[in-house]
């Protein structure tokens, strides 16, 4: 694939970024790496390999979701430093 200076300010453009020369130079040398690097993946020979399409095989490995009451109302309210009634007392932080 060449890549160009035209390349790089398209996929600038794309991106909403801008480059000077100096980091379009790094940025082909990047990209040449880069597509060198899977022109190689693209010659290993991959018949009868399967697809793998999840890492393991468990399925549905998760906790039961159980509701559990693990501190009560008033245990909550216990600590706080200002409380009204069943609620916590907090600033007015929005002005109208």
């Amino acid at each position: 694939m060449d890549i160009s200076n035209e390349l790089i300010d398209k996929l600038a453009d794309l991106a909403k970024l801008e480059f000077d020369e100096i980091e379009k130079e790094q940025l082909k040398k990047d990209l040449a790496q880069i597509t060198a690097f899977f022109e190689q993946l693209n010659k290993v020979d991959t018949d009868g390999v399967e697809p793998l399409i999840f890492m393991s095989d468990a399925v549905n490995v998760l906790r039961p979701d159980e509701v559990e009451q693990v501190i009560s109302h008033e245990e909550a309210l216990e600590n706080a430093p200002a409380k009204d009634s069943d609620y916590f007392r907090v600033p007015k932080f929005i002005d109208k």
